[in-house]
């Protein structure tokens, strides 16, 4: 058996393009376009590329996207300022703060400026209030990677009501959140983690079985039940040769890409679960591209909400 791709960046394509129309009508009902802020501190160099993706998907989609940098010497009461001014912005609809903020902010830095962000412009979902609503089933605005799986699993007629989903990862950004929304709708949910016994054997138990770790290739042909559905979050950037080698063979098209580039994106996932589960998302080209699309449509849905629509 050979695994159906399913192909996130194929979906994103299609979803960004279906928005543009929408963003304009907005525009010229209301005067303005949706208004999103980023907000990004320090000189993060993976913070600057993924800045610069969801700059660049926003304002093609007809987005106003307004990049706020502060340096990395900012303080946290200047990061806190600059949210409150936001949250009064008439012309922005949501509000990011790109993580993570640098180290000499202090480790509860991050979570003090997601809860100072209005719950109505949070569009990363990462307050607590957010969340709560989340919980509670009445979620304004909702964590972009975990929306953007289900949106792929929908899109791809995948069904999720009575089927038991297996998330590996805890996170506060993706693993619990996944597993908030795979619940809403009906699946019986377990989440599983580094400290879960035998957790191989749990994973087989999932009909759909959700990686996001940030280890590359954790999940391995035998934790996979023969025709479950596989969904790689993670996005691991590996340079050693050894771990490459253990995850593709010599032959492989992706071993020249490394050795041409000396570095390689993978997932969570080893690649020969492709032989064994019954659908896959490749990394990259799977989850990633959904996270941008659900910003775009976060901001969206927030500036509708903002109007009263």
């Amino acid at each position: 058996m050979s695994a159906r791709v399913l192909d996130g960046q194929a979906l994103a394509d299609r979803m960004q393009r279906d928005i543009k129309p929408e963003v304009a009508a907005f525009a010229t009902r209301h005067g303005r376009p949706p208004g999103l802020a980023i907000v990004l501190v320090g000189d993060d160099p993976a913070s600057h590329v993924y800045v610069n993706h969801k700059v660049k998907a926003g304002t093609e989609a007809g987005f106003r996207v307004d990049l706020e940098r502060m340096p990395a010497t900012a303080s946290l009461d200047d990061v806190l300022g600059l949210v409150q001014k936001l949250n009064a912005s008439a012309a922005h609809d949501g509000i990011l703060v790109q993580s993570p903020l640098p180290k000499a902010m202090g480790a509860g830095a991050e979570q003090k400026v997601f809860d100072t962000i209005a719950v109505e412009k949070d569009v990363d979902g990462f307050s607590a209030e957010s969340v709560g609503l989340l919980v509670q089933k009445r979620p304004k605005l909702v964590a972009c990677t975990p929306s953007g799986v289900i949106e792929l699993l929908d899109r791809e007629k995948i069904p999720i009501a009575g089927r038991h989903a297996v998330v590996v990862g805890r996170s506060d950004i993706v693993g619990k959140p996944m597993a908030m929304l795979l619940l809403h709708r009906d699946a019986t949910v377990t989440i599983a983690h580094s400290r879960t016994p035998d957790l191989a054997a749990v994973c087989r138990t999932a009909d759909i079985l959700v990686a996001a770790v940030g280890k590359a290739g954790l999940i391995q042909r035998d934790f996979v039940k023969p025709g479950a559905v596989v969904i790689d979050v993670g996005v691991n950037r590996v340079t050693d040769a050894a771990v490459v080698g253990g995850l593709y063979p010599e032959s492989h098209p992706r071993q020249r890409v490394f050795k041409s580039k000396g570095a390689l994106l993978v997932g969570d996932v080893h690649p020969e679960v492709a032989d064994v589960a019954g659908a896959l998302t490749p990394v990259p080209g799977g989850v990633g591209p959904l996270t941008i699309t659900m910003l775009m449509m976060n901001t969206l849905s927030a500036a509708r909400a903002r109007v009263g629509v």
